[in-house]
Order: C-alpha cells, then sequence, then structure tokens
C-alpha cells in the first residue's frame, strides 16, 4: 500500500505518520505481541509514572485502547463515506475517567490485543476507493489511508515514549 501523502492528512498526523516504517500491515499485526510482550515484561512498572500529573503506564495503555477504538471508528465512518464531521477527544479526560487503575494489566492487555485483531479484519479489507476517502475529525480532513498509518503511528509513538521516559526494556 501506498504511504499517505501530506495532502492527506492534518499537520499532526506526521509525528504518527513518519513512525511507519515497514508495511502497514506488518506492522499493525506485529504491534499485536509486541506491545503486550514490552509491557507485561514490565508489569512491576504498571502503576509508574515518570514525573507528577503523567499518566501510569497502565493508564497509558487505557488510552491506546480508547484512542485505538476512536481511531478505528473514524477510518471505518470515512471508509463507508460518511459526510458527517466527527468530533475531537480529550484524552487527559477519557484516562482521568476510566479508571484504569482499578483494571487488572494483564486484562488491559489482552483487550488491546482483542481489539487489535479485530480491527485487522476491517483494515484489511479495505479497498483502494476506501483507502481514498477522507472526511473530516477534529476539525481536519483526513483519508482513510492515513488514518491507517496514524494507528500504527500512534503506537510506535507511545512505545518510543515507554522507552525513553518509563525505561521499559
Amino acid at each position: 500500500m501506498n504511504r499517505p501523502q501530506p495532502n492527506e492528512y492534518p499537520a499532526w498526523g506526521e509525528n504518527y505518520i513518519s513512525k511507519v516504517k515497514d508495511d502497514i500491515f506488518e506492522k499493525l499485526t506485529q504491534q499485536i505481541t509486541s506491545l503486550p510482550k514490552l509491557l507485561l515484561n514490565n508489569k512491576d512498572k504498571e502503576n509508574f509514572a515518570y514525573a507528577a500529573g503523567k499518566w501510569t503506564v497502565k493508564e497509558l495503555l487505557g488510552h491506546l485502547i480508547d484512542t485505538d477504538r476512536i481511531l478505528t471508528y473514524r477510518l471505518m465512518s470515512f471508509a463507508r463515506n460518511e459526510q458527517q464531521p466527527l468530533t475531537g477527544f480529550d484524552e487527559d479526560a477519557y484516562v482521568a475517567n476510566a479508571d484504569f487503575a482499578n483494571r487488572d494489566f494483564k486484562n488491559l492487555t489482552e483487550e488491546f490485543i482483542a481489539l487489535r485483531k479485530a480491527n485487522l479484519y476491517l483494515f484489511e479489507s479495505l479497498n483502494e476507493e476506501e483507502l481514498n476517502r477522507k472526511g473530516i475529525a477534529s476539525g481536519k480532513e483526513i483519508t482513510v489511508r492515513a488514518l491507517l498509518f496514524v494507528i500504527a503511528g500512534h503506537i510506535a509513538h507511545h512505545v518510543q515514549i515507554l522507552k525513553e521516559l518509563y525505561h521499559v526494556v
């Protein structure tokens, strides 16, 4: 699949899209095992936050799950030719209201695996026409193809943060 061009997404998308160097479907599939493995190998850090006011590892995982759901909803909506603009979301408010601290860490990793596996069926079913469709989310136009790369790149972005700031290995 061709990479999305800069005219297919808002400027904020570059941060995520640039992190996807591999084949997009290989990257999305690889994340099903690599993210949970990384997290479960660092289970002792599940309640660690690298600074006051920052998310714990468990909260960050919850954020990844929430964001995968939201971005996939946007992708599906635009692939189905939705013409209504979709609203944004406040990621900090979502985490603050989710009570991830009382969730089981292994259960959260399993939820991510199940969610990504289910979403892959949708992602792999998209044809070129659907990938080229676009819509408006958070007031900005974006294509389905770009959203696919953003979904993978968002995980890659946070894995980098986990390694650099949370010191997970």
